[in-house]
């Protein structure tokens, strides 16, 4: 395997080798220990307390309530690793750099310590416990606008330590949030080796407001982000991070299923590798292929990968590659592993099962694609763009594929023409899928208003309620979504609830709202809690301290959230649905007023 010139090979005391992903996250970890930060568990890539987006797109996600002034259990200096699903960029998956599933190292100050101590700790691991040069480091600071100034502060800091390659970018480039119209924000500092982006230092100290207008935060954060894969790449002295240690066995595992070498099949082969990636881990979390949301993701992201296998002539391969991830990512698999959600199936099994049936099907509906694409052929005598969209977008074939068979056809088509008119077409319905996912985001880094924080105590009675009524003490939340609208409770329950149950539980509900129960907040150990009869589910997710909030003598359950102080500011509580979710898995949506 060829290197650049520009090499940084990790050395330790027996030889120089490629870093391995476990060794990083290890080294990175007892680091910030060391520097008096607890580390705060590796949560599901499906957000709680967060209803602004569909994943944990970054390690912040867990932290929400406490960047907004919350206090956290484990004290103002917290440190992770954290998996993270982002699909914005999925257009660009197939190049050296971008990844629709990726692990995020981090470290926060919550109110504690600023700018000199972030940018100094920094630039003690990446030169101390990594043994990067510093003349190899670079970095960008805030150029300063009509909102806010110049960030000459992390300047002076960068100087102190002896970098000399400090350049000034504008929002676009060195300013974060917020995360939707309203909430903190603020410049960030970027970290380069060799030219290359590796760590994010974030200065949250600005809140904007629902005006637009940027006022100083009364809780200043620190917030930096360090991917693995490309600290990875850098480390190991390459410019392609599939060839990385979490990647390379992936991708020997498709030349050996295709018969094709990477050198010549990139793309395609980055682009299944990266999918099928991304869906073992969603599966990992109990999210199943769907039409809505969190299922249609999973969906397209297994479709993609099976269109761009065929392009290699690989066929019932999805699973074979997904045991390579899994193999890979051991410490996310262990042995023996049942869900609730998975009613009761070991979790390995179940992936593969989803990811092989998803195949089966997807290469019947392809088939169907190709009938249409026959009749279309026979009766227009061409193919237009608008039928090249259709065929992508429903039945999931690539232009190329369709350019192709137009061509063996014997069917005359403009190329460059044809392809800039489906561009178009996609970016059209690039910018509805955009606008009707807008909602989400709307209420910034997370929703923390008087409704949201009523609905969202709401849920812990409601969550209360279904176990009593329903006479199931197993009943335990599955995920939950609340805007200022409604709340949506997902819950483990094996059937459809009757309308006689569904009243029971919202005169229970409403009866503790009337009884004007206090709310409590303690914080305690997680095995102190499930003493004390806390609800939640008692695995890794915890750290050593967590918060129990205890209303009444009628609910005590492990929450980060917004609540009330006594039900009574509740109002009136009205359930508006009841459905399936999923097998084992229902849907409660409920108002207040």
């Amino acid at each position: 395997m060829n290197k650049p010139d520009n090499q940084i090979i990790f050395k330790t005391s027996n030889s120089n080798r490629y870093m391995k992903r476990k060794e990083l996250i290890k080294k990175y970890l007892k680091f910030f220990q060391s520097k008096n930060h607890k580390e705060i568990p590796n949560v599901s890539l499906i957000p709680e307390n967060d209803p602004t987006v569909l994943f944990t797109t970054a390690g912040m996600h867990p932290l929400t309530p406490y960047l907004l002034g919350q206090k956290h259990p484990l004290g103002k200096r917290l440190c992770s690793v954290q998996r993270c699903l982002r699909t914005s960029d999925i257009e660009m998956v197939g190049d050296e750099i971008h990844h629709t599933f990726f692990e995020m190292l981090g470290n926060w100050s919550l109110g504690d310590y600023w700018k000199k101590e972030a940018i100094e700790l920094s630039f003690e691991f990446l030169t101390k416990v990594l043994k990067i040069p510093k003349e190899k480091l670079s970095v960008t600071c805030f150029a300063g606008d009509e909102n806010a100034k110049k960030d000459e502060e992390s300047e002076k800091i960068w100087k102190s330590l002896g970098i000399k390659k400090i350049k000034f970018l504008g929002k676009e480039d060195n300013w974060w949030g917020p995360a939707g119209n309203t909430g903190p924000c603020g410049p960030d500092t970027e970290i380069f080796v060799n030219g290359v982006e590796i760590w994010n230092d974030v200065f949250m100290e600005y809140e904007k407001d629902i005006k637009g207008n940027y006022k100083t935060a009364e809780q200043k954060n620190i917030d930096t982000g360090m991917g693995i894969e490309r600290t990875l790449a850098v480390l190991d002295g390459l410019d392609d991070n599939y060839l990385t240690e979490v990647w390379k066995p992936i991708i020997k595992k498709i030349e050996k299923l295709s018969g094709k070498k990477y050198s010549e099949n990139k793309r395609e082969m980055r682009i299944i590798a990266d999918h099928i990636k991304a869906a073992v881990f969603l599966l990992n979390d109990g999210i199943q292929p769907g039409h809505k949301e969190r299922g249609y993701v999973l969906k397209r992201l297994i479709r993609r990968a099976i269109v761009y296998g065929k392009k290699l002539g690989l066929r019932d391969f999805t699973l074979k590659v997904a045991k390579v991830v899994i193999d890979i990512y051991s410490d996310y698999f262990p042995k023996n592993d049942k869900r609730v959600w998975f009613v009761n199936r070991d979790t390995k099994t179940f992936i593969l099962q989803e990811m092989d049936r998803e195949e089966a099907t997807f290469n019947c509906r392809i088939e169907e694609g190709f009938k249409i694409l026959k009749n279309i052929i026979i009766h227009k005598k061409e193919i237009s763009p608008t039928d090249a969209f259709l065929l992508y977008q429903s039945y999931g074939f690539p232009i190329e594929l369709t350019q192709e068979i137009a061509k063996n056809e014997g069917l005359k088509i403009n190329i460059v023409k044809f392809a800039k008119e489906f561009e178009k077409e996609l970016k059209k319905h690039q910018q509805l899928s955009r606008t009707a996912s807008e909602g989400r985001f709307k209420s910034g880094l997370a929703d923390q208003s008087e409704k949201t924080t009523k609905l969202h105590t709401a849920t812990h009675l409601l969550l209360s309620a279904l176990r009593n009524i329903l006479k199931d003490k197993n009943i335990i939340q599955k995920g939950s979504n609340i805007t200022p609208k409604r709340l949506r409770l997902d819950f483990s329950f094996p059937r459809k609830l009757t309308n006689e149950e569904i009243k029971k539980v919202e005169d229970l509900v409403n009866k503790q709202i009337k009884n004007s129960l206090e709310v409590i907040r303690e914080e305690m150990s997680p095995a102190k809690a499930k003493t004390k009869g806390a609800m939640g589910i008692f695995d890794k997710k915890y750290g050593e301290k967590v918060s129990v909030y205890t209303i009444g003598d009628f609910s005590k359950e492990i929450c980060a959230g917004p609540h009330v102080k006594n039900t009574q500011e509740i109002g009136i509580f009205k359930i508006i649905k009841e459905e399936s979710v999923a097998a084992g898995i229902r849907r409660i949506k409920a108002v207040v007023a």
